[in-house]
């Protein structure tokens, strides 16, 4: 990598959310605050909403590492389950073994386990991530839960982080109960052109970059007119950029640098992609778009599951929907992997990712494609093909993957109490 190059310590860009590299705009300082809030309320109810990319997440993990130890927290960042599987989930988090229970059984529960802990003290905060895919039910199933009361206040606190759409959804007149009971609402807009320059300039400081301008100021308004100001638009154009000028051993960032990572990721400008209803986030630079050079074939047990074709560009691979290759799994990370794919072939790189990918039995952090390898990442297998030894027919992504791990079997408990205690 260009560590050794830029004299970093750490990678300034990378795409997983680390509280360490928050910057704090007057916009995120302020939702930050929000959530703060739920616990200093009685009836903390806070719905904030963001779009892909704008910070959501990792505004959720510093939180998280900033709340006070007398505080229990339940984190659900697996959304599209079912009322039962809702449950199930919170007391998962709880230390309960609920899956032979009926849905009376773990309502109760549930319940017992809130007043018991306010009478003890302790506060109980509910955060779902990723909240837009929540269905109906499921939302009316959380508004029993903030009805759990004592005589003067309410014994569970909640978050709920989502997309837009998820506005529109819980405005709809069938949950008018559930939005009564919300205390605040805010909504996460992207960075300003200020804030997009001071964003780039805070990621390199803390990666090590001192007060050094690896970025030269006329680079500015141009990454600011390719991204929007959508942190991770910023993440991904930046990251190619140094990519671009460690290979042509520069210093530092021109524009010349800029332009060339701009055409590498095949973008336009931000205004252009959302006035044409693109959105703006990875799939922008989907390679289904664009002339591919090859294709990746994930697979579990021999099955196959998904393809995506590559073009140049980046392709991130993880387990959250805001992926370009979804891997609803214990053991994936949000976001574990990416294959950058350019004129000279793919290479998958790990994102700091808790269980890796291997090669060969081998875990490595980055690795080169040659036709027919195959990458191991956590229970499933990614093969790499030229586009040269495919049919002529290209595949588009299915949406289907990887069925629940109960159907699966599991592999490692160990591996998944990792992920497990990594997500909280």
């Amino acid at each position: 990598m260009y560590l050794d190059h830029f004299n970093l310590t750490d990678l300034p860009f990378r795409l997983s959310p680390d509280p360490a590299f928050l910057y704090l705009s007057q916009i995120h300082a302020r939702a930050k605050a929000y959530m703060e809030s739920t616990i200093w309320f009685a009836d903390g109810f806070v719905v904030i909403t963001g779009e892909i990319g704008s910070g959501k997440t990792t505004l959720i993990e510093t939180f998280l590492k900033e709340i006070e130890e007398d505080v229990v927290v339940v984190q659900i960042n697996q959304t599209q389950i079912s009322p039962v599987e809702f449950l199930q989930a919170v007391l998962v988090q709880l230390g309960f073994n609920p899956f032979k229970m009926r849905k009376a059984e773990l309502l109760a529960t549930i319940n017992e386990f809130l007043i018991e802990q306010y009478s003890k003290g302790r506060k109980v905060l509910l955060i779902v991530d990723e909240a837009q895919n929540l269905s109906q039910k499921v939302l009316e199933e959380l508004r029993l839960l903030s009805g759990v009361e004592t005589t003067k206040h309410k014994v569970l606190h909640i978050i709920l982080a989502g997309q837009p759409e998820m506005a529109d959804k819980l405005d709809a007149p069938d949950l008018a109960q559930l939005m009564q009971r919300v205390r605040l609402r805010f909504h996460l807009t992207a960075l300003s052109e200020p804030d997009t320059t001071e964003y780039v300039r805070h990621r390199l400081r803390v990666a090590g970059a001192g007060d050094r301008e690896i970025f030269e100021p006329e680079t500015f308004p141009v990454i600011f007119r390719y991204t929007g100001g959508t942190p991770r638009l910023v993440n991904t154009l930046c990251d190619t950029a140094l990519l671009v000028a460690f290979a042509k051993n520069r210093q530092t960032v021109s524009t010349a640098e800029l332009n060339e990572a701009i055409n590498e990721l095949q973008w336009v400008e931000f205004a252009a992609r959302t006035s044409t209803h693109l959105r703006p986030a990875l799939e922008d630079t989907s390679p289904q778009l664009q002339l591919p050079v090859g294709r990746l074939v994930l697979s579990i047990k021999g099955r196959v599951v998904a393809e995506r074709d590559l073009a140049q560009g980046r392709c991130v691979i993880g387990r959250t929907s805001d992926n370009d290759v979804q891997i609803d799994s214990t053991y994936i990370s949000r976001h574990h992997a990416q294959v950058v794919t350019t004129s000279d072939g793919s290479l998958i790189e790990d994102l700091n990712s808790t269980n890796g990918i291997f090669v060969r039995g081998k875990r490595v952090r980055r690795h080169r494609f040659a036709d027919g390898d195959i990458v191991r990442i956590g229970m499933h297998e990614i093969t790499y093909h030229k586009i040269d030894h495919l049919a002529t027919s290209t595949g588009a992504l299915d949406e289907e993957d990887a069925e629940s791990d109960e159907d699966e079997g599991v592999e490692d408990e160990d591996a998944e109490e990792t992920e497990e205690e990594r997500d909280r």
